[in-house]
C-alpha cells in the first residue's frame, strides 16, 4: 500500500526546526515521502512553539485555516505536534475540530504508528518519556549551510515564567558517540556549520564528557568549519568552555548569554538563580579570555512588579555590556507556570509596549555603533543563499555571527563558498560589502 505525502509547518525557535528534521526523518523511514508543497500534502504536521502568548494564537489560527482545507478533502490528515498540544493537553482537540493527531515532543517516534489509527479515530499522545532522545532516529535536513544537532532536549531550571520544563519535560541528554556521528554525516553532507542545540546546552554531561569537552570533539571533526551553541544558561558555564573557545579556530567568538532582567529583585522573582553582579563577572571572564566574543542576549519587560527602578536597572545594565544583538519581549503570562500560579500580570500592557520600545530603541543604537566598527574591516563570510530582500546579492554569516550581504561579483558564489569580504556599510542588523581586489 502506498504511504502518503507529508508536509511540515514550522512555528517557534530553533529547537522545533531541528524538531521538524527528526520527524521528516522519522516518516521516511517509515516509507512516506516529503510533499514539495502544502498542495500536494496527504499529511500536514504543524510543529508548535507555546513560549509565548502571541505565537501560540497564531499557530491556533493556522490550525483553523488548514481545518477548512480538510473540509474539501476529508480524507487530508492534519496533526499539530510539538509544544502547544503538551502545554494545552487533551482539551485542544475541543478547539480543533478536524484534527487527527495532537502529540507532544516526546512522541514522535510512534508518529507512522498514530498517522495509521488517526484514520479511524483521533489520536492523542502527550506523554513524557525520561529515556527518549530519539538517538535511533537520523534526521532529513533541509537544504542549507548549517546543520541543527540537538544535544539535550528538556530543562531542569524552572524559571517562573518558562513553560518549557511542563511542555518538554526534564533534562535528558544523547550521547556525546551518537552526537559525534551525526555531526561527522552532516558535514559529509555539505553541512560546514553545525550548531548544537539545548534548553541549557551547557550543562551537557555524558559521564565524564560535559559541555567544554564535547565542544573540543566537535570542533576536531573532519569537515566542520563552524561550530555554536544555544542557549546556555548564565549559571552553568565553566571556565573550560571560554578557553576552549579561544584555542579551537571553528568555535565561533559568539555566546548567546540570556539575561531577562538587570534588576536583582526582578531576577530573583524569574527563578534566574544569579544576580546582576554575577553576571556581570560572568561577561568579564568570557571577554577576558576570548577578546573579541560577540554577544547577544534575550530581555524581558513588564514582568510582575517591574518598578520603573528595575527597569533602569536593565537599561542601563545593556549599556554597560553593550550586546551585539538582542531578542526583546513584553511579558506574557503562561499557564502552569509558578508566575502565573503565583503572581499578578499588574503591569499595564500600555506600559510593557512602552517599556519594550525603549528597550528595542537603546539596543538598535547600540547595535548601529558596533556595527558601524565593522567599516573597512575585512571579514570571512559563510555565504547561506541570496539575499533576502536582493536576489541579485547574497548574503551569509560572519564568525561572531553578523549577517553580512554582499553583490555576487564577477565570479558566481555559491551557498557553502567561504568568502573574504571589506565591509563598506552598516545598519544595526547588517553588514554590507564587497570581495575586495
Amino acid at each position: 500500500m502506498k504511504k502518503g505525502a507529508f508536509y511540515v509547518e514550522t512555528y517557534g525557535c530553533q529547537m522545533n526546526v531541528a524538531d521538524s528534521e527528526l520527524v521528516s526523518g522519522i516518516l521516511e523511514e517509515a516509507g512516506y515521502a516529503a510533499a514539495a508543497d502544502l498542495d500536494s500534502a496527504d499529511i500536514i504536521l504543524v510543529n508548535t512553539c507555546a513560549i509565548r502568548e502571541n505565537p501560540e494564537e497564531k499557530v491556533i489560527q493556522r490550525l483553523m485555516q488548514l481545518a477548512l482545507r480538510k473540509r474539501m478533502r476529508p480524507d487530508l490528515i492534519l496533526g499539530i505536534i510539538g509544544c502547544v498540544p503538551k502545554h494545552i493537553g487533551p482539551a485542544i482537540s475541543e478547539s480543533l475540530a478536524g484534527v487527527d493527531l495532537i502529540l507532544g515532543p516526546d512522541s514522535y517516534s510512534r508518529l507512522p504508528q498514530l498517522i495509521e489509527r488517526s484514520a479511524v479515530e483521533i489520536q492523542i499522545d502527550l506523554g513524557m518519556d525520561p529515556q527518549e532522545t530519539f538517538d535511533r532516529h537520523s534526521p532529513k535536513r533541509t537544504s542549507g549551510v548549517n546543520a541543527w544537532i540537538t544535544v539535550m532536549r528538556g530543562c531542569d531550571r524552572f524559571c517562573s515564567y518558562c513553560v518549557v520544563p511542563y511542555a518538554r519535560g526534564r533534562e535528558k541528554c544523547v550521547s556525546c558517540e551518537r552526537i559525534l556521528d551525526v555531526t561527522a554525516r552532516a558535514a559529509a553532507e555539505g553541512h560546514p556549520s553545525i550548531t548544537l542545540l539545548g534548553q541549557t546546552v551547557n550543562t551537557y554531561r555524558d559521564g565524564d564528557i560535559d559541555f567544554a569537552a564535547l565542544l573540543g570533539k566537535v570542533a576536531q571533526i573532519d569537515g566542520v568549519a563552524r561550530v555554536r551553541f544555544t542557549s546556555p544558561h548564565p549559571i552553568d558555564f565553566a571556565t573550560e568552555v571560554f578557553e576552549v573557545m579561544a584555542r579551537e579556530r571553528a568555535l565561533c567568538p559568539h555566546i548567546h548569554l540570556p539575561l531577562q532582567s538587570g534588576s536583582d529583585r526582578m531576577l530573583e522573582r524569574m527563578n534566574r538563580g544569579y544576580t546582576r553582579a554575577q553576571y556581570l563577572n560572568l561577561v568579564e571572564e568570557i571577554r577576558r579570555i576570548v577578546p573579541n566574543m560577540a554577544l547577544s542576549t534575550d530581555v524581558i519587560v513588564g514582568f510582575p512588579e517591574e518598578t520603573p527602578g528595575d527597569f533602569q536597572e536593565t537599561l542601563n545594565l545593556m549599556r554597560e555590556v553593550r550586546f551585539d544583538s538582542a531578542f526583546m519581549f513584553k511579558y506574557s503570562e503562561r499557564p502552569k507556570t509558578w508566575a502565573c500560579r503565583h503572581l499578578t500580570d499588574d503591569i499595564p500592557d500600555e506600559e510593557k509596549g512602552r517599556r519594550l520600545r525603549e528597550v528595542i530603541d537603546l539596543q538598535e543604537s547600540i547595535s548601529k555603533e558596533i556595527y558601524e566598527s565593522y567599516i573597512g574591516r575585512e571579514v570571512e563570510v559563510l555565504v547561506e543563499g541570496p539575499a533576502r530582500r536582493d536576489p541579485g546579492q547574497v548574503q551569509g554569516k560572519s564568525p561572531d555571527f553578523k549577517t553580512v550581504v554582499l553583490a555576487a561579483g564577477a565570479r558566481e558564489i555559491k551557498a557553502g563558498d567561504f568568502v573574504k569580504v571589506r565591509i563598506e556599510s552598516a545598519t544595526s542588523h547588517t553588514l554590507s560589502g564587497v570581495i575586495p581586489g
